[in-house]
């Protein structure tokens, strides 16, 4: 299956409530944090909700 690699780039401060939980579910706390994520669907989903406060690069196997 294949993988992302997501960082988060930019503060959550003053972001809405549901973009604090969504980047909290996706494993991100901190300007610089990077996780990585299976390519799903509802992942893909949570990404684009959060998109201006990411990066996203697929992993390479």
């Amino acid at each position: 299956m294949a993988r992302l690699s997501v960082t988060q780039v930019k503060s959550t401060i003053g972001t809405k409530p549901i973009h604090r939980k969504t980047m909290k579910a996706l494993g991100l706390c901190g300007i610089g944090r990077k996780t990585s994520l299976p390519d799903s669907p509802d992942v893909r989903g949570m990404l684009a909700n959060v998109r201006h406060l990411i990066t996203v690069a697929e992993e390479s196997e």
